[in-house]
């Protein structure tokens, strides 16, 4: 299962999200939504009040909502209960709002925009351009970043025609390739970054970008032609598709006379909006 976590804006107050690729849904950040709908000076109080109430009353809907980690306000991943699109429907009607009907709108435009997406890729890719964007990206790097995801999704999917399962098995290969090419786990090469939960490939530089990307562009051509069954087989091809950008990385840096990996992050060199010249 593929949880991608975003922001979502409503009336320019923040709302945390993760989108669920498996059960295609939208979760909400209830305690988020409780400070909108009420704007209470201590929304967590508020909602475990409510919660505890409802439990009382027997309601389903607070037995079956769950928590995900979300980022909290110290930075901190943080386990938040969580609620998808008709379970917030059911608890709204117990909180009095007059935001309450706009909200519900609100929601449902949300899930509507992620269905079309998902129909037409390009709303995607142009999304994500936008809010590259916005937090200062160059449009080099995001040219870069988009071709990149267009090639990850090759490769994934000729993973999946070689029957390996998505998760673990495409976790596992993607650190075979990371590891030829770049000499490090894609654990490792976080770390290396300073990173914790953060996107690897949205702290990567341009030259970072251009070498994985051959990768995997490598490792899903030869895969082609081998015609690999299961997750061994894959194995080995990830292995030679990540020796091609190695081979790659090795004669630039005897070029340049400095590595092709990066310490840096994207917080290192990307200003905040409101500090930009």
């Amino acid at each position: 299962m593929t949880k991608k976590q975003e922001i979502q804006l409503f009336e320019e107050k923040k709302v945390r999200t993760v989108w669920d690729d498996e059960q295609e849904k939208w979760y909400f950040s209830i305690v988020d939504i409780v400070e909108i709908l009420t704007e209470s000076a201590d929304p967590q109080a508020y909602w475990r009040k409510l919660k505890q109430r409802l439990k009382a009353e027997g309601n389903e809907t607070v037995t079956s909502c769950h928590g995900l980690k979300m980022v909290a306000a110290d930075g901190k991943m943080r386990l938040t209960d969580v609620a998808d699109q008709e379970q917030l429907f059911r608890l709204i009607q117990s909180i009095p709002s007059p935001k309450a009907e706009l909200f519900k709108i609100w929601m449902a435009q949300v899930a509507s925009q992620r269905l079309d997406q998902m129909q037409d890729p390009e709303l995607n890719i142009n999304q994500a351009i936008a809010d590259y964007k916005r937090l200062g990206y160059s449009d080099k790097w995001i040219n870069n970043r988009i071709k990149g995801i267009e090639v990850r999704k090759e490769l994934t999917d000729e993973w999946e025609r070689a029957g390996v399962q998505s998760g673990q098995q495409f976790a596992s290969l993607t650190d075979i390739i990371t590891k030829e090419w770049s000499g490090m786990t894609t654990r490792q090469y976080k770390q290396h970054k300073g990173l914790k939960k953060e996107s690897l490939r949205d702290n990567m530089s341009n030259v970072e970008l251009a070498l994985n990307m051959l990768a995997e562009a490598s490792t899903a051509e030869i895969s082609k032609e081998k015609n690999p069954k299961g997750f061994a087989q894959s194995a080995k091809i990830a292995k030679e598709g990540g020796s091609v950008a190695k081979a790659a990385r090795k004669q630039l840096e005897s070029k340049t006379g400095k590595s092709a990996i990066s310490a840096s992050k994207a917080s290192d060199y990307l200003l905040p909006p409101d500090k930009e010249s």
